[in-house]
């Protein structure tokens, strides 16, 4: 996937999506339609890989060739010729034995994939998920964490550089997405000097591995933020990291979600060269 070549010709694509096959609350044909009505012109599908832990939010192994058929079967018809379908997959990195260099995704026919965390490992060894609602991410402090964030923050950090360090994803999605539940489980830890640091240190190895990222809108109405934040930008933007607008739609109604808005933060030069 040549992703600078798609964003220089066009501002009309999205790379993260869900639909039915994992959290998404659409059937892909659905989700292909309002791609299409709203002026897409290259839309990719990545639901949440299979990983193998219970997980409700992530797609079936069983389910592959289904979703693989399904994007086949909608590059087909002809009322959504007008958009190019990707078929891809978030994969979770869940540390040495799983995530998006392992051969199993190799072995798929995916256009790309994009390499993201969601679960970080306790004490004990237990993967436990700490996206989503911040009322689960509260309960889960408790039970599986002794409410010590600074632990959790630390950990998807470090989880994010070994998942980097090992490659195999094209795009790095919502690199600082810890960032939302823990600032509302205690709040300013954004400003201090310890998640900073966790922050900064990422960046430097993004920019050295000169990765492709997400300006991910789905959390702006709700939440009022973007992954990256706002306040990361000029700096990812002098170090010329390729930054893909995506909304992360798991709705219909939301694939143009704040779009606009993040354009104007990444701005049309940028975006586009």
């Amino acid at each position: 996937m040549d992703f600078k070549k798609i964003i220089s010709s066009t501002p009309n694509y999205n790379f993260h999506s869900h639909t039915q096959f994992c959290d998404g609350h659409a059937d892909m044909a659905v989700m292909a339609a309002a791609a299409v009505k709203c002026g897409m012109e290259h839309y990719g599908f990545s639901p949440h890989s299979p990983v193998p832990i219970p997980s409700p939010c992530n797609m079936s192994a069983e389910d592959v060739d289904n979703y693989l058929q399904e994007v086949a079967r909608l590059k087909t018809l002809p009322e959504l010729a007008s958009c190019r379908f990707y078929a891809a997959m978030e994969v979770d990195y869940l540390g040495t034995e799983w995530g998006p260099a392992h051969p199993y995704f190799k072995s798929l026919p995916l256009d790309y994939t994009i390499g993201s965390v969601h679960f970080i490992p306790t004490l004990e060894g237990d993967l436990i998920d700490i996206d989503g609602k911040f009322e689960n991410f509260r309960q889960r402090m408790k039970h599986h964490f002794r409410n010590d964030i600074e632990y959790v923050v630390g950990t998807f950090y470090a989880q994010s550089h070994a998942m980097i360090e090992t490659g195999g994803f094209d795009i790095l999605g919502h690199f600082d997405k810890v960032g939302q539940n823990a600032s509302y489980f205690y709040p300013g830890i954004e400003d201090s000097e310890f998640y900073k640091g966790e922050v900064q240190s990422l960046i430097s190895l993004i920019t050295e591995k000169s990765l492709t990222i997400e300006l991910n809108t789905k959390a702006r109405k709700e939440h009022g933020r973007f992954f990256p934040g706002e306040r990361y930008l000029p700096q990812l933007k002098q170090a010329g990291i390729t930054i893909l607008v995506n909304s992360d739609a798991h709705h219909p109604e939301r694939i143009c979600a704040s779009r606009d808005e993040a354009f104007k933060l990444v701005d049309a030069e940028y975006a586009h060269a």
